[in-house]
Formats: C-alpha cells, sequence, structure tokens
C-alpha cells in the first residue's frame, strides 16, 4: 500500500473534496443500505472541525475514542502497540454489543518503529516484522483486550473476512528467505482466528500464491477467493481467483489446497487503457497460473500462452456485493509503464455470466490543491454510502460517497508528522463498520493509530 508514494500535489491545509467521478456510483451500493440511499437518506454530514487535539478532525457532532496508538503497551503484556496500522475488520463479539477488531501492520525490513511481538506459537518467520493484532471491545467501545494474532509475517497490508468469521490476512511482499535475513519465504496469504476453535496457524495459505498480495473477497455462495496484486512496476498486477479443494468449509479449510487462476479479458492486456465509466467486456476466461508458488518467475511475468494475461497497476481495495466482486485500481500512469493515466478505477466482475464492467472512475478536481485522489482502502457504510481511504500527496481523508456521486469529507488526519514548514499527513487505511452500523473504525498508517468514531450517522 506504502511502497510507491507520489508527489505531493498541493497545500496540506487544503479543504473540500476535490474528487469527482464518472460512472454510475449507485452500482457500488448493495442491499438495504442501497434502498435507503436511493430515498436520499445518507449524505454530507457538514464541514470538518479543527480537532483542539491535533489527531483527527471530524464534522460537528462526531467524536472519536483512540483505540490503540503505536508504541503504547498492550494489554496481554506481550510488547508495545506495533506499528503501521493498515487493513482491518470489525467482527461480533461474544456478547451484546461486543466487537472483535483485527488489524494488519504492514512492517517492512526497514520501516516500522515497532514490529509485532514474537509470540511463541504465532510466529511464522522470527526475522518478519509484520503481522496482526486483535482487539476486543466491550459494549460501551472499550478496550477489554489487545494481542498478537500472527507475528513474524511481512507488510501485512490488506486482506478480508470470511463467511465463517476469520480475517485472511495478505503480504504485500515476494521476499525469499535469506532477503533482509528472513529465514522463510514470503509473500502469502494466512488465515487469522479470535476464538479458541479459530486459533491462528502461522503456516501459509500456499495454494493461494506467492505474489504481492493486497486483498481478497470471498464469493458466500461458492466459496471462491478473489484477490488483487499490487506490484509496483510493470507489468503489474494481475486480478487472481482461487477455487477450494474444499469450498465454504469454514476454519483451516482453504489449507486443504485447490486451483489459482488469473483473470484474462479478452484483447484487454492492460485495464488502465479503459476510462469510459459502463464499459463492459464479455467472455472473460480464468487461466491456470503455471506456478503458483513464482519459485523461478513472479506470476506476472510468467507464460500464459498465445492469449496472454490481463495487468493493472496498484490493484488494492476488494470486497463482494451484489453478487459480484468489485475491486479497485488505485491509479495508473503512463511515465510509469500504464498504458494510460487515471487516478482511480472501480470495476465489477460478475462471475455468473464472466463479464467485467467499469464502474467508476476517479480524478481529482481542476484546482489540484484539492485532496481526493488515489482511492484505497473502501468499505461500504451501513447507510447505503461508500468510505474510501484517500492514498495520495498532502492532507488525507476519508471521504464519504452518496449513491447520486456526491462527496463529502469524513475525517482528515491532524497528526502532522513533517514540520510546519512541510508538513506529513499519513494515509488512512482499514476503513470498516462495527456489526451493528454504530461505529466507525479506521487506522491512521503513520504515526500508527485506531480511531473509533461515532456520531449522528444519517442512516
Amino acid at each position: 500500500m506504502s511502497a510507491t508514494r507520489r508527489h505531493v500535489l498541493g497545500s496540506a491545509g487544503a479543504v473540500g473534496a476535490g474528487i469527482v467521478f464518472a460512472g454510475a456510483v449507485s452500482e457500488l451500493f448493495t442491499g438495504a443500505g442501497a434502498a435507503r440511499a436511493a430515498a436520499g437518506g445518507w449524505g454530507g454530514h457538514g464541514p470538518l472541525v479543527p480537532d483542539p487535539d491535533g489527531l483527527l478532525d471530524l464534522p460537528k457532532g462526531f467524536r472519536y475514542r483512540v483505540l490503540s496508538r503505536e508504541g503504547d503497551p498492550m494489554r496481554s503484556g506481550e510488547g508495545p502497540v506495533p506499528s503501521r496500522h493498515d487493513g482491518m475488520a470489525a467482527l461480533p463479539g461474544p456478547g451484546a454489543g461486543r466487537v472483535r477488531l483485527v488489524r494488519n501492520h504492514e512492517n517492512r525490513p526497514d520501516g516500522g518503529t515497532y514490529r509485532v511481538p514474537a509470540v511463541e506459537g504465532l510466529t511464522y518467520d522470527p526475522e518478519g516484522r509484520g503481522g496482526c493484532t486483535l482487539l476486543e471491545l466491550d459494549g460501551d467501545g472499550g478496550v477489554l483486550d489487545e494481542r498478537v494474532g500472527l507475528a513474524g509475517t511481512a507488510v501485512n497490508c490488506a486482506g478480508g473476512p470470511t463467511p465463517w468469521g476469520t480475517w485472511l490476512t495478505c503480504e504485500e511482499t515476494e521476499d525469499r528467505a535469506g532477503t533482509h535475513g528472513y529465514a522463510k519465504d514470503h509473500g502469502f496469504v494466512f488465515e487469522v482466528g479470535f476464538r479458541p476453535d479459530h486459533r491462528t496457524v502461522p503456516e501459509p495459505l500456499t495454494a493461494m500464491g506467492r505474489f504481492q498480495h493486497e486483498a481478497v473477497a470471498v464469493d458466500p455462495r461458492t466459496g471462491v477467493v478473489y484477490e488483487t496484486e499490487d506490484a509496483f512496476d510493470h507489468p503489474f498486477g494481475l486480478f487472481y481467483r482461487f477455487l477450494p479443494d474444499r469450498p465454504r468449509g469454514g476454519f483451516g479449510s482453504l489449507r486443504a489446497g485447490g486451483r489459482l487462476e488469473a483473470m484474462r479479458v479478452p484483447g484487454v492486456p492492460d485495464l488502465s487503457a479503459v476510462l469510459e465509466p459502463g464499459t463492459c467486456f464479455g467472455g472473460v476466461t480464468w487461466v491456470p497460473v503455471p506456478d503458483p508458488q513464482a519459485r523461478r518467475t513472479p506470476i506476472r511475468f510468467q507464460d500464459f500462452g498465445r492469449g496472454g494475461i490481463t495487468h493493472a497497476q496498484k490493484l488494492e481495495g476488494c470486497y463482494w456485493g451484489r453478487e459480484s466482486v468489485y475491486f479497485v485500481s488505485s491509479y495508473a500512469r503512463s511515465f510509469e509503464g500504464s498504458a494510460s493515466d487515471h487516478s482511480g478505477q472501480v470495476w465489477r466482475y460478475d462471475p455468473r455470466d464472466r463479464r467485467l464492467t467499469l464502474v467508476v472512475v476517479f480524478g481529482p478536481d481542476t484546482a489540484v490543491e484539492l485532496p481526493g485522489e488515489a482511492p484505497d482502502n473502501i468499505c461500504l457504510a451501513p447507510g447505503g454510502g461508500l468510505m474510501v481511504c484517500e492514498d495520495g500527496g498532502g492532507a488525507q481523508h476519508v471521504f464519504g460517497v452518496d449513491r447520486r456521486g456526491g462527496v463529502h469529507a469524513m475525517a482528515r488526519n491532524a497528526q502532522n508528522t513533517g514540520t510546519p514548514e512541510e508538513p506529513e499527513y499519513g494515509e488512512f487505511a482499514g476503513v470498516t463498520f462495527s456489526p451493528d452500523g454504530g461505529t466507525l473504525y479506521v487506522n491512521c498508517y503513520d504515526p500508527g493509530t485506531t480511531f473509533a468514531v461515532t456520531g449522528p450517522w444519517r442512516h
């Protein structure tokens, strides 16, 4: 998520939402939330109010609680809270109103002040600094427990929840054993659980491939797992599906193996070349990956036959909705090797008729000092909106998007890690809602901070 950073586009003190959209934004919303949005019941919450404590700016009437901050001691006593808070999910806890949060830490060999502490029975590679931590919240939103869920992994960026209530955490790296002192190969997906009967096994789900993973989404009907690849260099990443040998088998079932395939859109070698929302491609095929373990060659460079394979720059967020899987291309830059330029795409793949549709194209406003580009983590709001984490230059926001395409800033990171003359602000990540829809949880990547936001949501 953070390996490529573009130059700052403008003043960090700019205000307003500079995102513009082209396309059917309403198509991104599903279920009851879509019905509410169609009725016009969800929209902006007003301008952001500067936080006197300099942490998080929110609209009037909203408030935040800091649940966790890097360097503070974890309640488990296992060590300090790790750095680089990234992807996250909120799952129902054991009791009324209780919530379980699982949070990634994108620590690299050369970055992140605090590593995920190595815990016996939960550590894959003692030299890996990344992993996941688990937070247990009571019915009032207070932190009951905070502990290591997985250690010894590397560059844990995003992932996705499973239908059986666990978390698939993804390593965004392809480093092998011996690189950076690692004792084992990296570039895998791991399953992380909360409950005693879902105790994490610190071994990778190797059949799901070894590449620079970003996010996953599980089709709850078939058990097929879709995976995005955030490869930073040309020819960029692929969009994958994993066909489990034990689909919908519950905790540990993905360990039984399966088949990894990559998406081929006939006649489209690079998705960035498509810029007209509503463009639809039928006849999408899925090609078996020659070597899912990338023993000699990274998957994106492997030979997929005469038809080739379809690539895209910065494939990031991924979620399931309306019987389709949606995935995000955060941006594309022709000077970096893409076929064209854009400031974000959202694609929808319908597995029933094998059709791929470009739903939305993001673009910066003509006033480039305004924020609003490079969409990253996204989630559906219970009231029918979409929450988008911004990962670009300058000020960093969480934006809300309503069904009509209206955009408003929901939060702004006020933690300046630079200087007054040259301010810098860490991206947002891991945006998600509590199971009851009353609380938004979001991470600030740097300094690692987890917030819980409550207020007068327009559900």
